[in-house]
């Protein structure tokens, strides 16, 4: 099946139920997605289809195909993406850093949809992703600032 990941186009062999997380880290050597739970439960796994946050671990790569995929390593490359990078590491918010990449890519989506979000709409976007070291209200700060810089872009 052809993919196109990250606005590069690629050939895959893999069964079509294979879930997208597993084309992406064994068969494309993509390790930033991260995998967590498996059942779409914890959000290490998110990607954007057509812009929209996934769940690659449970999303059948076969279902995907013909559609725009972003990964963690493509998302830096649209403003809203790097600005969100840029807060990330200027707040420090990893700690151990498992859980960000999925992390970033909701909240990229969340600022792609709400240039200007409030709490409310931060918590409904950044439900579904678990950080088991707790960095909520730096992820939260840091989606903020990410905002602002945006917003004084536009």
């Amino acid at each position: 099946m052809e993919l196109s990941i990250n606005e590069t186009a690629v050939q895959v062999t893999a069964p079509d139920d294979t879930p997208l997380l597993w084309v992406l880290r064994d068969h494309l050597g993509m390790t930033g997605t991260k995998f967590g739970c498996g059942m779409a439960l914890c959000g290490a796994c998110t990607v954007h289809v057509d812009g929209q946050p996934i769940r690659a671990c449970v999303t059948p790569a076969s279902a995907v195909a013909g559609k725009k995929i972003t990964t963690i390593e493509g998302v830096g490359a649209t403003p809203v993406g790097k600005a969100v990078q840029t807060a990330w590491l200027a707040l420090n918010v990893p700690q151990c850093g498992y859980c960000q990449s999925g992390q970033i890519m909701s909240a990229t989506a969340l600022l792609e949809g709400h240039p200007a979000p409030s709490d409310a709409d931060i918590d409904a976007a950044m439900a579904g992703n678990i950080c088991r070291c707790g960095t909520y209200s730096r992820i939260r700060a840091a989606i903020k600032r990410a905002a602002s810089e945006l917003g004084e872009k536009r």
